[in-house]
């Protein structure tokens, strides 16, 4: 009854169902995974993320990454060149951030966003930076790019002013080397509003995260399919044998068989033979 299933037809078909359903199963766990570390993620940020530990060395942090985003870093240097970054929204509002680069006593430096104003970008709002030396704390931040959320990568921006923040940015308007991370103040002053750190790229329960979950289902669905499929397609083999077996398969599909139609046909070449046979010699 089941020797079918040993013919190549079904080596191929179980071939298939053998190899489809473990990667089906396996691609959902890993998008599940994933969907987990960014709940995970989005957990710790709500609890106080990582800045809510105690600071570390800014280069013993580097490079930027998934575990060091968001940790508190310090750094002791002098102030230098102060820029502002508009179209920065918080809490709903428009307005610009404070940015002031640190020179560290490593001899480079490194953007430190000492906080946010309402508005335009205007010079004349902006706090001064403190001189002299000092100690800076601040939530590290990966460096930005044309494409992160939030950034004025549109360029035609007047001098003073800076799009994006990051060393590939800045590595043209100052004559010193930088880190490639930047610090977020997270106690300002002079009336400034701190500038929450940002979770790390592809972390957080984002648009991403649920397409991680919905790709989760599919996987499974997928593979849930292929079984099903399996199933009907032996079902119907195994019907058809016992139709055969009973008697019950229609009588024109009997005579379209090799079987049926060969005797017909041997049987219709020997009238055809004697009748040659019989024709006058010419």
């Amino acid at each position: 009854m089941h020797r079918f299933l040993l013919t190549p037809r079904w080596w191929g078909i179980n071939v298939f169902v053998a190899l489809a359903v473990p990667v089906c199963l396996f691609m959902g766990t890993w998008q599940l995974g994933r969907f987990e570390e960014r709940v995970d993620s989005h957990k710790e940020a709500g609890a106080g993320g990582p800045a809510a530990g105690a600071a570390a060395p800014l280069e013993s942090l580097l490079p930027v990454d998934k575990k060091t985003s968001g940790r508190l870093a310090s750094a002791s240097g002098e102030y230098a060149e102060q820029l502002l970054v508009p179209e920065r929204r918080l809490d709903g509002r428009s307005g610009f951030y404070v940015l002031t680069l640190l020179r560290t006593d490593s001899g480079k430096a490194v953007p430190v966003v000492r906080g946010w104003l309402p508005g335009t970008a205007d010079a004349s709002k902006a706090p001064a930076a403190p001189t002299g030396r000092v100690e800076v704390t601040g939530a590290l931040q990966a460096s930005e790019s044309s494409t992160s959320k939030g950034v004025y990568a549109e360029g035609g921006l007047p001098a003073g002013q800076l799009g994006v923040i990051g060393a590939a940015s800045l590595v043209n308007l100052v004559p010193y080397g930088l880190y490639d991370a930047w610090l977020t103040v997270q106690t300002p002053a002079d009336g400034l509003t701190p500038v929450p750190a940002q979770a790390p790229v592809n972390t957080g329960l984002d648009l991403k995260a649920f397409q991680n979950l919905g790709y989760t289902g599919e996987w499974f669905v997928f593979a849930a399919f292929v079984l099903f499929m399996w199933f009907r397609l032996y079902r119907r083999e195994v019907e058809t044998l016992r139709d055969a077996e009973a008697g019950l398969v229609p009588q024109a599909a009997v005579a379209t068989t090799p079987a049926a139609t060969t005797p017909a046909a041997g049987a219709g070449a020997a009238p055809a033979a004697a009748k040659a046979s019989a024709r006058p010699a010419e």
